[in-house]
């Protein structure tokens, strides 16, 4: 009987406590239409990063999910993740690669905020700045003590990055010393060398054969180094350079004006209608301000003006600034020699990136790219779709 007795109660207790526990497992089991997400702030912009074998292979398919996730098309991005400005309407999506001498594949996506886009073909630098933790966070690289090394494919320019993380103790160090403009506080610095950056979308440097070419009355130059821009003079356009986000907003017959130029450029660039793509970007430059600084610019993203710079206009701007013949080397300066540290403002401050040229005969090559950049993980779960 004692037994009896002490077997009932045995199972009593089973029942109040696993019973219960399979319950509450049962009710954290993500639904079928949740994601694993890290939130990160990479460089100047922010967005959700994903494992890219987590989404659909149908672009389609997925394309409906990542506008669902940031809440577009929907200016205020209300039902969604984004922040209702482009910096803030990124996505990032990466996997394990199995590259020879690659760690993590990386594929950007830029979301429209008003209409139904989500556009691949761009790259963008600073939320490649969050690639590196994201991948070692994620398990898919080797960790080293202080820092760690981790190579990067970008699926969206078939290109190589190499970033430098610091993990001290084999874990990522979000907390340091580095600062960069348009970022408050400081942060550990992630340090970035970029190669292969000629060419991505159009398969060269100048894809028009051109220095300069005329669109609408003015003399531009259209590069593909980093990203595909067209570059005008400030002055050109009655402007003087250091003009600001509202100044842009208010400006609706510039704005139309800006956008016909950019789809002519592109066109001239063999990349088509562009009127559903934000390729080219637009740079707005004139001559620095400062003594430390070598070119100011204002990026579009191109249909409102960067609160700072992109990583990849930055690298246009720099290679077509060493580059004779150029707008940008009409209004800016540089040291005439195959390397330099191109310091280029932009209305948050600045942002340096050290061009490595290769020039034989008339022929240029960017060997490499450098520039240092901060990430910072803000949140970590599931995100709803």
């Amino acid at each position: 009987m004692k037994r009896l007795t002490a077997l009932l109660i045995g199972l009593l207790y089973w029942n109040a406590g696993i019973y219960p526990m399979l319950a509450q497992c049962q009710a954290i089991a993500p639904p079928a239409n949740a994601i694993p997400c890290v939130f990160m702030r990479g460089g100047t912009s922010r967005g959700p990063f994903l494992d890219l074998r987590d989404l659909p292979r149908n672009r389609a398919e997925r394309d409906a999910i990542l506008l669902r996730i940031m809440g577009s098309p929907d200016a205020r991005q209300i039902d969604g993740l984004g922040g209702a400005e482009t910096v803030t309407s990124k996505v990032v999506m990466a996997q394990p690669s199995t590259r020879p001498g690659i760690d993590v594949d990386y594929l950007f996506a830029q979301i429209d905020l008003e209409n139904p886009l989500v556009d691949t073909l761009p790259p963008c630098g600073n939320m490649m700045a969050g690639v590196g933790p994201f991948a070692i966070e994620k398990g898919w690289v080797k960790v080293t003590n202080p820092e760690t090394k981790v190579m990067i494919y970008n699926i969206n320019t078939n290109s190589v990055i190499e970033e430098i993380v610091q993990t001290p103790n084999g874990r990522v160090q979000y907390n340091g010393t580095a600062r960069i403009d348009g970022v408050p506080g400081t942060a550990a610095p992630i340090l970035m060398n970029l190669f292969d950056q000629v060419g991505s979308k159009t398969k060269k440097l100048l894809p028009t054969g051109h220095l300069k070419d005329r669109i609408d009355s003015l003399d531009v130059s259209i590069l593909d180094a980093g990203t595909v821009m067209v570059l005008l003079r400030a002055d050109a356009i009655g402007l003087t350079g250091g003009e600001d986000e509202t100044f842009f907003k208010t400006n609706r017959a510039l704005m139309e004006r800006l956008e016909r130029i950019r789809r002519e450029a592109g066109r001239l660039a063999g990349l088509g209608d562009v009127s559903n793509s934000v390729l080219p970007k637009i740079g707005i430059l004139s001559t620095p301000q400062t003594e430390a600084a070598n070119i100011r610019s204002r990026y579009l993203t191109p249909h409102s003006l960067h609160p700072s710079h992109a990583v990849t206009g930055a690298i246009c701007i720099g290679t077509a600034l060493k580059i004779k013949g150029t707008v940008a080397s009409e209004v800016g300066r540089e040291n005439g020699k195959p390397t330099e540290l191109v310091v280029i403002e932009h209305p948050a401050g600045v942002i340096e990136v050290n061009i490595e040229l290769d020039r034989q005969g008339d022929q240029i090559q960017v060997r490499k790219v450098g520039t240092m950049r901060t990430a910072r993980k803000l949140m970590q779960g599931y995100v709803f779709y």
